[in-house]
């Protein structure tokens, strides 16, 4: 069984450890937890782990935000991945810092990584879990604040949100969407 978990984000250091690329961050702590490393290939960074079975198969996009869409498609035919064991990981402004939310399918809500995947993929039909980011900006800043880095307080707590989604990824590979989104949707 295969599964393609894709975490979005831009490449280059003026991106690093940004709002907008913490599907990148929830990747690379999976990855340093369970001693696992990313390397390039085409369209984006990857590295794979097998879980219970599962051929758990993750990318970082090297297309840029905008263009997730090239890389998910990409990977899931390579791997042979079926759209019911897709999961995208990806910043949500109207989330709450530290929350996260799972769902099977659904709209892009305006994250242009959503929107490009959605596109190239011609469906909503597949799961994504929203890391809530916050929406703590002045009017017309909202640009520098998904590009803007976590604040202090913040980054404290990043490695207990990253432990959520941790295992939020794996309940997702083992136990299926649903269990996925009662044990993690809260």
């Amino acid at each position: 069984m295969n599964f393609l978990i894709a975490g979005l984000g831009n490449i280059g250091v003026e991106y690093d450890q940004t709002r907008h690329n913490v599907g990148f961050m929830a990747l690379d702590f999976f990855a340093k937890k369970h001693n696992l490393s990313f390397s390039t290939d085409r369209l984006a960074s990857v590295a794979s782990f097998k879980f219970k079975g599962k051929n758990i198969h993750f990318i970082k996009p090297t297309t840029f935000m905008n263009l997730s869409g090239r890389a998910v498609s990409y990977w899931m035919m390579q791997h042979k991945v079926p759209i019911e064991n897709i999961l995208v990981l990806c910043d949500d402004l109207n989330l709450p810092f530290e929350t996260i939310r799972i769902r099977s399918k659904g709209s892009s809500g305006g994250q242009n990584g959503l929107n490009n995947i959605n596109e190239i993929l011609a469906t909503e039909n597949y799961a994504r879990m929203r890391i809530g980011i916050g929406n703590d900006f002045p009017k017309g800043r909202q640009v520098d604040y998904v590009l803007g880095r976590f604040s202090m307080e913040q980054s404290e707590k990043i490695p207990l949100l990253f432990e959520k989604t941790t295992d939020a990824i794996l309940s997702f590979c083992t136990e299926g969407i649903g269990q996925a989104m009662t044990k993690y949707n809260k």
